[in-house]
């Protein structure tokens, strides 16, 4: 028995090994079989595919490019397109777009050195009259620089809005008020000087605009006019002469008005207009005054008074000052400037409202005084800043003042200034 089991064991090994070689050489040609038809995938296959997928996305990217216009990206034709739909509508869009309207309304446009603020800055008295010796210096070639420093002459062109007080007549005609001891009239070529300073609105509420009487005083409208410099404070008639000017700038709406209280008299030498003859604009009784502020705010975002008031070369308050200044505040000032005395006089404050009551002589005469600028930035709420700039008038010359003179001055105006702080540079708080 074991005999015959060791030869079938034997039998079955021959059997294997008959079998094995012809399988492996099958399996051999059949995986070189398949490596050939993969790789012959891969060579032809997936290049196709692959040119495929890029023809469809070439294709669908042509699509969309059909359908979106093709734009460059910093393209300066599309960009403001794209700014106006985002950006919000001016408020005054529709003022803006109707310049009859503008100019019945005595409205002026001004695009801002900053966005979203306003700067807005105030000079005291100015006078132009070669018969006195302020003009010296520069009666000979008209260049208002030789009177002005070109320091001073920067930052008032630096506003956006610059204004003060005009207070004389230009004209060749008309007479001077008889027995008035002092009276004042410039060519009317000299309008220049507010030209090259910068101003873009004067004052003719004072008591010196009808020295010469209303036909000098309406030369003075006319002149103003041409020289496309907006006067507010006297007028053809009293409407003209109580009308605000605006000024837009931005997106602020600013309103000037301006009165004076002097002469204080029942028959004053300098005339108050009325319906049909021309005049100044007074607020000895200031009723009128006080409704067109309240008319200048509804229509406005912030309200300037400028007021010629109190007492000349003198400091100290007076009542008539004390009195009115409130009443301002009240019926809507959101910003006092005060002249007339001819001197510095205090800054205060009332109900958060900043009143300087007086920025004395900017360039005026032949004196030497201390005087200033003020420049106040505003925007949508309200002030940012209120700053004080010391000058002095000199010479018949008006400079900036630095270092111990800026010191000396700014010591004095918070000697005689009550209720706020003013620092090293001439800023006010309160």
């Amino acid at each position: 028995m074991a005999k015959k089991k060791i030869r079938k064991k034997k039998k079955r090994i021959r059997l294997h090994r008959s079998f094995l070689l012809p399988f492996i050489l099958t399996l051999t040609i059949a995986m070189g079989i398949g490596v050939l038809a993969l790789a012959a995938h891969q060579w032809i296959t997936e290049p196709v595919r692959g040119k495929t997928t890029e023809s469809v996305n070439r294709e669908r990217e042509k699509t969309e490019r059909a359908e979106t216009p093709e734009k460059a990206p910093d393209s300066p034709e599309t960009e403001p397109a794209q700014q106006e739909e985002t950006e919000p509508p001016a408020r005054y869009q529709s003022e803006l777009e109707d310049p009859v309207y503008l100019a019945e309304n005595n409205i002026y446009v001004r695009e801002p050195a900053v966005p979203g603020q306003v700067t807005l800055t105030f000079a005291g008295d100015v006078l132009f009259d070669d018969n006195y010796s302020i003009t010296m210096l520069v009666r000979e070639d008209g260049d208002i620089s030789k009177g002005v420093s070109p320091e001073v002459i920067g930052r008032m062109q630096a506003a956006d809005v610059m204004m003060l007080n005009n207070e004389f007549a230009y004209s060749n005609r008309g007479a001077p008020i008889e027995e008035k001891q002092f009276t004042f009239r410039a060519r009317p070529e000299t309008v220049t000087y507010l030209n090259d300073m910068g101003v873009d609105v004067v004052s003719l509420a004072n008591n010196h605009a009808y020295d010469y009487g209303p036909e000098a005083l309406t030369d003075t409208l006319d002149t103003l006019r041409d020289a496309e410099i907006p006067y507010v404070g006297a007028g053809r008639n009293i409407d003209e002469a109580r009308k605000p000017v605006y000024y837009i700038v931005g997106d602020i709406k600013i309103a000037f008005v301006s009165a004076t209280q002097i002469e204080r008299l029942d028959t004053p030498d300098t005339k108050e207009a009325t319906q049909d003859s021309p005049g100044v604009f007074r607020c000895w009784n200031g009723n009128k005054l006080m409704e067109t502020v309240r008319e200048a705010a509804e229509n406005s975002d912030f309200v300037v008074a400028y007021i010629h008031w109190g007492t000349e070369n003198v400091a100290e308050l007076d009542w008539a000052q004390l009195k009115q200044a409130p009443e301002l505040v009240d019926a809507g000032a959101d910003l006092v400037i005060g002249d007339h005395p001819h001197c510095l006089q205090p800054i205060g404050v009332i109900q958060d409202v900043p009143v300087i009551y007086s920025l004395g002589n900017f360039w005026f005469n032949s004196k030497t005084l201390d005087t200033g600028m003020v420049e106040v930035v505003i925007d949508e709420s309200g002030i940012v800043s209120y700053q004080f700039v010391p000058c002095i008038q000199n010479g018949c010359r008006t400079t900036l003042l630095e270092g111990a003179e800026k010191e000396r001055v700014l010591t004095y105006m918070r000697s005689i200034s009550e209720g706020v702080q003013i620092d090293g540079e001439g800023y006010v708080t309160w």
